[in-house]
C-alpha cells in the first residue's frame, strides 16, 4: 500500500499570471516520472495537495481536464505561506502533487444531460476542467450552458479559452463582470445571480446545475435557481473551502458527521441540507 502522505515529484513547465491584481497563477505540472501520471487518474471537480518541500502542502481544484494528457494544471490564489512561496517559484522547479483526492463531480448521473456551469471568481478551476472535459466528450451531453462572471474584466481567469467558447455553437456562453469602464467590453455586466436568473434554462428532469463561487454568490444564486424550479437533487456544489489533508486525517474538514476531503468536496444540495450549517 502506496503511503498516502507521499507525493509525486513534478517540475513546473509553465506559469501563467491570470489576473489584473497578479494574485492568480496558473502553473502546468509535468510528472518526472511518466508512470506516476498514470496512477494520478482524475475526474473533473477533484482535487490534490500541492507541496513545497520545508514549506509545506495546500489543497488545490484540479483546473485541467481528465482529455488534456502530458500535463496536469492548477490555479494558485496567492493567500499564505505556501502559495507565496510557490507563485516566487520558477519554471523548472520541481515539488509535489498528493492526489487525487475527494469526488468529482457526477459525470456518470450527468451524462446525456443538460449541465448548467455557474462560476465566480477564483473559484471557476474545476469548472473549467469540467467544460474542457465535456467539450473534448461533446456526444455525451446535451445543452451545455456556462455563467461565469468576475468583479472586473481584468480579473477572468482563463480569457483566451473563455473567448474560444463564446465563438463556439455548441455551449451557451454568458461572461459578465460586475462592472467596467472599459469600452470595448462587449459581454454582460451585472452579477452573476442577475445574469443566472436571465439565462439559466429552466429546470427540468433532464437539467443539473453545477455551482462552484465565493459563497455570497451561492447564497443568491441558489434562489433563482429555487425559482426556476431546480430540484435540489440536481443543483451540485463544492465545499473547496472546507478541503485540508485531503484523507479525512487531520480531523479539521469534518461537516457534522461526514469529512469533506473524503466524501466531498463535491454534494448535491439535497445532501447538503441534511448537514449542520457549519460551511
Amino acid at each position: 500500500m502506496q503511503n498516502p502522505y507521499l507525493p509525486y515529484p513534478v517540475k513546473i513547465d509553465d506559469i501563467v499570471v491570470e489576473t489584473e491584481d497578479k494574485n492568480l497563477k496558473t502553473f502546468t505540472f509535468v510528472f518526472l516520472n511518466p508512470a506516476d501520471e498514470e496512477r494520478f487518474a482524475y475526474r473533473s471537480g477533484q482535487f490534490a495537495e500541492l507541496s513545497v518541500t520545508g514549506k509545506g502542502e495546500i489543497p488545490i481544484g484540479i483546473a485541467s481536464s481528465p482529455s488534456e494528457k502530458g500535463f496536469v494544471k492548477f490555479t494558485v490564489n496567492k493567500v499564505g505561506l505556501v502559495s507565496s512561496y510557490l507563485h516566487n517559484m520558477q519554471k523548472g522547479d520541481i515539488m509535489g502533487i498528493r492526489g487525487p483526492l475527494g469526488n468529482s463531480y457526477p459525470w456518470d448521473v450527468l451524462k446525456g444531460k443538460n449541465v448548467v456551469i455557474i462560476g465566480g471568481g477564483f473559484a471557476f478551476t474545476t469548472l473549467r476542467s469540467s467544460i474542457v472535459y465535456m467539450l473534448a466528450n461533446r456526444q455525451d451531453f446535451g445543452k451545455i450552458t456556462v455563467i461565469y462572471g468576475a468583479r472586473t474584466p481584468g480579473m477572468l481567469l482563463y480569457r483566451d479559452e473563455l473567448m474560444a467558447w463564446e465563438k463556439r455553437d455548441d455551449i451557451d456562453m454568458h461572461i459578465t463582470v460586475d462592472g467596467t469602464n472599459d469600452p470595448n467590453w462587449k459581454y454582460n455586466v451585472g452579477f452573476v445571480p442577475t445574469i443566472t436568473e436571465k439565462k439559466a434554462p429552466q429546470a427540468d428532469d433532464d437539467t443539473y446545475a453545477i455551482i462552484c463561487g465565493p459563497p455570497i454568490m451561492i447564497k443568491f444564486t441558489q434562489p433563482v435557481l429555487d425559482k426556476a424550479g431546480y430540484a435540489h437533487d440536481h443543483i451540485i456544489m463544492s465545499l473547496e473551502n472546507r478541503m485540508k489533508c485531503g484523507i479525512g486525517m487531520c480531523g479539521r474538514c469534518n461537516v457534522g458527521k461526514d469529512f469533506v476531503c473524503k466524501d466531498g468536496p463535491v454534494f448535491t444540495l439535497a445532501q447538503l441540507n441534511t448537514m449542520p450549517k457549519e460551511y
